[in-house]
């Protein structure tokens, strides 16, 4: 991918708790792009439904996705890039978020599920509660190679996260930060 142009979007994916808004927002200020928070996408009953401890189903999800899709094909049409958290735990959802392009690149937050456990256990006000991690666990489809995936590791700091990320994409910072 060296001198290749850059995607896009990046999607930041992994189960809740293993630190996609954390990390897709500091990308978005390392590289100078657009951050959005996948879950702003939930329409108020999702987020009702996981509030109360249910986990959703794929019914619920596609609209979720499809917003987030929208989001991204008008960024790409738009020449902009967008960085946007989102959970993506099956290979039918990221079929929906990619839409068959190309420019669109997802980076897998894998953690185990004790790690992750341990930091929604001390994560507050958030509507996800603790409980489902089993079900997002349960639901996860780890990506394939083609499926334009970045894989790195969760057990890292943020800036080391970020830094796996970009060395994985193949350019830097600094010299795209001016494409947002």
């Amino acid at each position: 991918m060296a001198g290749a142009e850059p995607p896009c979007a990046l999607i930041v994916m992994g189960v809740s708790g293993s630190g996609k808004s954390t990390v897709a927002e500091a990308l978005g200020k390392r590289l100078g792009w657009r951050f959005e928070d996948g879950d702003s996408f939930h329409p108020a009953s999702n987020v009702a439904k996981m509030a109360a401890g249910h986990p959703l189903t794929d019914e619920d999800r596609w609209p979720w996705l499809n917003a987030i899709a929208d989001e991204v094909e008008r960024t790409c049409k738009a020449d902009g890039h967008v960085i946007i958290a989102c959970s993506a735990l099956k290979h039918a959802y990221r079929d929906v978020l990619l839409r068959g392009r190309d420019d669109v690149r997802f980076v897998f937050l894998k953690g185990t599920q004790e790690l992750i456990a341990d930091r929604l256990a001390h994560r507050k006000g958030h509507f996800m509660p603790p409980e489902l991690l089993t079900s997002q666990f349960r639901t996860l489809e780890p990506p394939d190679a083609g499926e334009h995936v970045i894989t790195v590791s969760i057990d890292e700091t943020i800036e080391a996260i970020v830094d796996g990320v970009l060395r994985q994409l193949k350019f830097g910072g600094e010299k795209h930060k001016a494409m947002s």
